[in-house]
């Protein structure tokens, strides 16, 4: 067994989408969560490589948002989509990505990308509010490469 299917218990991966769930539901905006062993690239460019292959920069407002890690480098990223991106300061991942960080140096890697889902939810609201005729565009559930 890999490192990343050893990183995430079945009851931990299931915790982390039902916050993807949550999440969702005050926000129109997407977000995912992928694991994979390691990289051979910066990591900045392998989850803009990964953002793209799971088509999340196929969302209608753009505002798709993943959590890359990369487990064996210890790396991790949050992307978002240039819908996104155009309307927030530069800043704006950096409370997010502290606080993921902050439990990660613990060792509690789920409630790290729990708080970081559930955080990066409450920002996005602020922008793009959920509203009664949003459709879930993209699969909740952990990807893994």
């Amino acid at each position: 067994m890999s490192k990343v299917e050893d990183f995430l218990s079945a009851d931990e991966e299931q915790k982390i989408v039902a916050a993807i769930r949550t999440a969702e539901k005050t926000t129109s905006g997407e977000i995912r969560v992928h694991l994979e062993k390691s990289t051979n690239k910066d990591s900045f460019e392998r989850a803009r490589e990964v953002f793209h292959y799971l088509k999340m920069d196929n969302t209608i407002q753009r505002n798709g948002v993943l959590i890359y890690i990369a487990v064996e480098d210890r790396q991790f990223v949050i992307y978002g989509d240039q819908g996104i991106n155009d309307v927030v300061a530069d800043n704006f991942w950096e409370q997010t990505k502290d606080r993921i960080l902050s439990q990660f140096k613990q060792e509690k890697y789920a409630q790290g990308i729990i708080d970081g889902v559930l955080l990066a939810g409450e920002q996005l609201q602020h922008y793009f509010p959920w509203d009664h005729n949003d459709t879930n565009e993209l699969s909740d559930e952990i990807s893994k490469g």
